[in-house]
């Protein structure tokens, strides 16, 4: 089948947080958006979440026909979907109303156009099941603000097609995103299932009275995620190796996992764990120096630190808060 890529009109059911950031984000890019909401008063809710993010969206840059006056609201989900040459669903994370909506979805969708669901936790194969033509179905998770945060997660089901994963692929990136394939249907993909393992820690933390709500904020906000922002864990503890790397890093810290630090059981080190962690290492240093990786980080740091700071002042925020 070949699947619609050059989409103008996308079509957003569910007007939620993460539903509204869809529909900012392709008004943004100047597409025709149709969306569909049941709850009481959901075009005007809707509508106003489109203004409250419209600011950010213009400083971030607009294409030359973006506009909030090119959302639509359907009467009905059939009428929606209908003409839509993509289609993200944003619904609640229940497995019976997926269920409900994408055989609905799938019955009065164009047979040539991707539908999407932004769910963070269910399975696609579980609530694609009753869906007509599943091979064009697939899960495309975002992350809060989706009209900023680039990350997308494409997952499919055992049904779905390559050729559709791949096409989605391709929408998402002309609308700004980076979409990133999760090879295998797990639950809670990837992005996910690394924060609910720092969020169990931080809760332990809490309960435990080592540590407050902020504290542990502030313990990320001013160390790791400072990195986070432009360099991964991986990377980061490849240079924490110094020249000798990811390898030296794992034999001298490797240790450290079997300690009773967290909550969480590490995997054994195995020599297998090592050289794939390290092989994965050396793919991402790709040509670059330790050297020039440690300069572009301390760069890195300085941008995102000065950001952070002007931003506040822009706000009115107090430096330390």
């Amino acid at each position: 089948m070949a699947w619609i890529t050059d989409v103008k009109t996308f079509a957003a059911l569910g007007g939620g947080v993460i539903g509204s950031g869809w529909v900012a984000r392709a008004l943004a890019h100047g597409l025709d958006v149709m969306a569909w909401d049941p709850a009481p008063n959901a075009e005007a809710v809707l509508r106003q979440r489109i203004a409250n993010a419209w600011p950010a969206l213009t400083k971030q840059g607009l294409a030359p026909d973006a506009s909030p006056q090119r959302l639509r609201m359907a009467p009905t989900l059939e009428a929606c979907v209908a003409d839509a040459d993509f289609i993200q669903e944003s619904a609640p994370e229940q497995l019976p109303l997926k269920l409900e909506l994408h055989a609905a979805i799938s019955a009065a969708a164009r047979p040539d156009a991707l539908i999407a669901s932004s769910t963070s936790g269910l399975l696609p194969s579980e609530f694609f099941a009753r869906a007509t033509c599943p091979e064009r179905c697939l899960v495309g998770h975002p992350f809060n603000p989706v009209y900023l945060l680039p990350l997308v997660e494409v997952v499919g089901g055992r049904a779905t097609a390559e050729d559709a994963i791949t096409a989605a692929q391709v929408i998402y990136r002309r609308l700004g995103m980076r979409p990133l394939h999760v090879r295998k249907e797990v639950p809670g993909f990837i992005a996910d299932r690394l924060l609910e393992a720092l969020w169990r820690e931080a809760l332990h933390l809490v309960n435990d009275g080592v540590a407050t709500t902020g504290e542990i904020d502030d313990a990320i906000r001013f160390g790791a995620g400072l990195r986070w922002s432009f360099m991964g864990t991986f990377l980061t503890y490849t240079l924490a190796g110094g020249d000798a790397g990811m390898r030296h890093f794992m034999r001298q810290f490797g240790p450290a996992l079997q300690l009773p630090w967290t909550y969480l059981p590490a995997p054994p080190l195995t020599e297998r764990l090592i050289d794939d962690v390290v092989e994965g290492t050396v793919e991402q240093l790709g040509q670059h120096s330790i050297a020039t990786l440690e300069r572009y980080r301390d760069d890195a740091l300085l941008g995102v630190l000065a950001a952070v700071h002007q931003a506040k002042r822009d706000h009115g925020i107090h430096a330390d808060d």
